[in-house]
């Protein structure tokens, strides 16, 4: 389906949910956790960026239902607004983790993993201005880049749970860091898929 000429409201909230996406995952990397408070102040705060999206996503589809014409197929502009919202529902979730946990210093790994998902999130947000202004082609570096980043995370998880069974001798906190890995792996994966998704798009617009 061919672009609309008009200004137009999904590539709009399309481009609001990666803002949003990116808003939440620089909050989640300069936010610095010293205390009890400071954990329970950012899993608030994770979870209004999560409400903030949930209320996009909502606004999507209720515009879906009753528009004919869209700029890209229906099923396209849903799967990219969900795949994004996937980034920001695992944020969420992490942060409510370390809250559950009470870990107030995040270890050497978790910085990492924090600081390639924001990177991600980058792409993702220039991605979804390029599709507003109708530049597909230009999109798909952006889509390779979190293709690359997915791998380093990948890599980056063995490495830190290999390093955990190594040096920690307590099982419940074996038992919780290798959750958190997981969990910021996992939304590596969610970016990994936004790109899937844009090289679908790009395939059945360019």
């Amino acid at each position: 389906m061919i672009f609309s000429s008009k200004k137009d409201l999904f590539l709009d909230l399309l481009t609001s949910i990666a803002d949003n996406v990116r808003d939440s995952a620089q909050y989640f990397v300069d936010f610095k956790i010293k205390s009890d408070e400071d954990l329970k102040e950012f899993a608030r705060k994770m979870k209004a960026y999560e409400n903030k999206g949930d209320k996009f996503i909502h606004e999507l589809i209720i515009g879906l239902n009753k528009t004919f014409i869209t700029p890209l197929e229906r099923e396209d502009i849903l799967e990219l607004a969900n795949k994004m919202d996937d980034i920001l529902d695992g944020m969420e979730q992490c942060a409510s983790r370390f809250e559950m946990y009470n870990i107030t210093t995040p270890d050497q790994y978790m910085v990492q993993f924090a600081g390639h998902i924001l990177e991600a999130t980058y792409e993702v947000a220039e991605s979804a201005k390029l599709l507003h202004k109708k530049k597909l082609m230009e999109i798909r570096p952006h889509a390779i880049k979190l293709n690359d980043l997915e791998s380093v995370v990948d890599d980056l998880l063995r490495t830190s749970i290999k390093n955990l069974f190594s040096v920690e001798k307590d099982p419940i906190k074996i038992m919780q860091y290798k959750e958190l890995y997981e969990l910021l792996e996992a939304i590596s994966d969610s970016t990994e898929d936004v790109a899937d998704t844009l090289e679908t798009i790009i395939m059945r617009n360019a």
